[in-house]
């Protein structure tokens, strides 16, 4: 049997490098440190200072915008654990976006609040600059230059509901939303985006709504295309791109991605991510179903199974345009 053996605590003095200088009064009264000491080092022109309920700069001068991220996540964590940090506060809105290195927020310097995202049981009140933001969820973290900070799309969601309700203060919505999905690090998908304004009810926000909107329509669209160069390589013969169907008798049937009117087959392309408005989603899906129930065989595809697999799209679509549709009604393709 294997017998691990606990590390020693890091010294005060590991401890103040690793977290820039920023600790708390558990931390230091865990390294031996008395209350009076910290008293009589807090005094003006002592060698520390107060930033926060129990939480204390060990150095005079004015903070630096990092130590003020610490002393925000360090006063909301503060739950008597030695690295409490990850499990009981999270950096959030739009002083985690400064942090992820956004160029369409403000700069780190120029953020004057710190969201802080804890769970919904916390007993926690707002101080200072720390805005107490709560959850039901369980946390999930990111390290950020060492802090502990909130999902791209999450804390995207929580700066959002800041600007929404503050519209004078509201950075550029559409170029915070396609910064959050473009930049490779953030590893933030427009899915991923969709959910979170949804669950915090921003989503039907008209000016939200058309932005996600307009994300949506653009990654299905790069998705439509290469998707379309492929199958000119599989080999199939071209489909026909978006065309509109209808009855002979001028009754409208569905708008599918692409459509081979020789087989009967459809394919339709992140089909769930069409659209955000639920009654908008409600005519597509209705679409779906008219073109299943009148004998079209329908291809489902997502983006990121055609970029993980793509010759397994390629095979499934080859047998979907062998097997063609049954009972395929004559249809006009405008």
């Amino acid at each position: 049997m294997n017998y691990r053996i606990p590390s020693p605590p890091p010294s005060l003095e590991e401890l103040a490098k690793r977290q820039q200088n920023v600790v708390t009064a558990s931390q230091l009264r865990a390294r031996g440190v008395p209350g009076r000491i910290v008293t009589e080092h807090c005094r003006r022109g002592g060698p520390w200072q107060r930033l926060l309920p129990r939480v204390y700069l060990l150095q005079s001068g004015e903070p630096t915008p990092e130590q003020r991220m610490w002393a925000a996540l360090l006063y909301a964590a503060q739950n008597g654990r030695e690295e409490g940090r990850r499990e009981g506060a999270v950096i959030t809105g739009a002083a985690a976006l400064a942090l992820y290195g956004f160029a369409t927020v403000p700069r780190l310097p120029a953020v004057t609040g710190v969201d802080v995202l804890v769970p919904r049981q916390r007993r926690l009140k707002d101080a200072g600059e720390v805005r107490i933001r709560r959850t039901g969820r369980e946390l999930e973290a990111r390290s950020v230059h060492g802090l502990a900070c909130a999902p791209v799309a999450r804390a995207v969601a929580d700066a959002l509901l800041e600007w929404t309700a503050q519209p004078a203060a509201a950075a550029p919505l559409r170029a915070v939303l396609r910064e959050a999905v473009s930049r490779p690090e953030s590893r933030c998908t427009v899915r991923e985006l969709v959910a979170e304004l949804a669950e915090c009810g921003l989503a039907d926000e008209p000016r939200v709504r058309a932005a996600l909107d307009e994300l949506l329509a653009a990654e299905r669209d790069f998705t439509i295309a290469e998707l379309g160069r492929l199958v000119s390589g599989w080999p199939l013969p071209a489909a026909l791109r978006s065309p509109e169907l209808r009855m002979r008798g001028g009754t409208y049937i569905a708008v599918p991605d692409l459509y081979w009117p020789e087989r009967g087959v459809a394919v339709e392309v992140d089909s769930e991510l069409r659209c955000v408005s639920e009654g908008e989603a409600a005519w597509v899906r209705g679409g779906q179903h008219r073109m299943e129930y009148l004998g079209i065989r329908v291809v489902y595809v997502s983006g990121a199974r055609l970029a993980a697999d793509p010759e397994a799209v390629g095979e499934e679509l080859r047998e979907a345009y062998r097997a063609g549709g049954t009972d395929v009604v004559e249809l006009l393709a405008i």
